[in-house]
């Protein structure tokens, strides 16, 4: 093998690089090229220059932009744009290759940040419903509730033990206070499977409890996944084109739920190809195009007097 020299120059121009860090167990790198900033403390979900390429394609470049509590925001934009990929950056289930993403003001980014914890408080809804279809609607539905709270139920029980133990080497005025209980695992349980009932009725759902997911019609299974994102009780719900995979008469019954859960105050990011959903029931309309925002605006500004060509003619197109 040949001695390859390297000159002074491009020695240094390695060394000043930015690096790629990878992280054990993680199957992605991420470059830390832009500094992180502060965060706004008013914002629910905050991203910073939010950058994510595959290969070579680069599909979100440096996105920058705010979701405060309350908000309806509807993502619009042609096919391939980048939008299913910034919502599902937003709850990292795509890890950005650049950039920074906040809620609630942690940045979940970090890698110290448990984000299985950030994530019980953002439900998602995907296209294809992602049901498990050897479990029934009930149990799909009050999964995720009763495993979140046998865990903590668990974690606060280890505590307290350890508390105990070193209670027994501490004077009576120093002893620590054991973490309350505040559930049993009956009442976890207990609690699970009536908040589901209840959220069944509400769909008009309540006699499918017991059947499994594969019985029922594609408008059916959406709705019990959006049930089941509300079952958590989150603070956003993140929507990815929950209308893409059903029959065309099937979309109206979705699309209520989603205007109906909206109506109660619940901040939601909803994909939609849906242009007459996104101006009844969106604030603030974000169109994509190129993997980045090239415009925003009320439903009212966004179809009505687009200011872009791009947007111009993607409404000629889809209106």
């Amino acid at each position: 093998m040949k001695n390859v020299k390297v000159s002074e120059e491009e020695q240094l121009s390695a060394q000043n690089a930015p690096k790629a860090v990878k992280v054990k167990g993680q199957k992605f790198i991420k470059t830390q090229v832009t500094p992180v900033e502060p965060y706004d403390p008013e914002a629910l979900i905050e991203v910073q220059h939010l950058t994510k390429t595959f290969g070579e394609l680069k599909v979100l470049n440096n996105i920058s932009n705010k979701i405060f509590t309350g908000e309806k925001v509807a993502v619009i934009g042609p096919s391939g744009s980048g939008k299913s990929t910034f919502l599902r950056c937003l709850n990292v289930l795509e890890d950005p290759t650049d950039g920074y993403v906040f809620f609630e003001g942690n940045n979940l980014c970090d890698l110290n940040v448990d984000i299985n914890i950030q994530r019980r408080r953002m439900g998602m809804v995907f296209q294809q419903f992602n049901l498990f279809n050897n479990m029934t609607v009930l149990q799909n539905i009050t999964l995720a509730p009763v495993q979140v709270g046998l865990q903590d139920l668990r974690k606060t029980k280890r505590k307290n033990f350890f508390i105990k133990l070193c209670n027994l080497f501490r004077k009576k005025d120093k002893k620590a206070p054991l973490l309350p209980v505040e559930k049993t695992k009956k009442q976890i349980k207990d609690e699970a499977f009536q908040n589901a009932k209840r959220l069944l009725e509400r769909i008009g759902l309540a006699d499918k409890a017991n059947v499994y997911p594969s019985t029922l019609s594609g408008g059916q299974r959406q709705r019990i996944a959006i049930v089941r994102a509300l079952a958590m009780s989150p603070k956003v719900m993140l929507f990815d084109e929950p209308t893409s995979a059903l029959d065309p008469e099937m979309v109206g019954e979705v699309l209520a739920l989603i205007k109906e859960v909206a109506d109660e105050g619940m901040t939601m990011v909803i994909v939609t190809h849906e242009m007459g959903f996104a101006r009844e029931v969106a604030s603030r309309v974000l169109f994509m195009s190129d993997g980045i925002i090239t415009e925003e605006g009320t439903p009212k500004q966004i179809f009505e007097t687009p200011q872009t060509d791009r947007l111009k003619d993607f409404l000629s197109k889809v209106l």
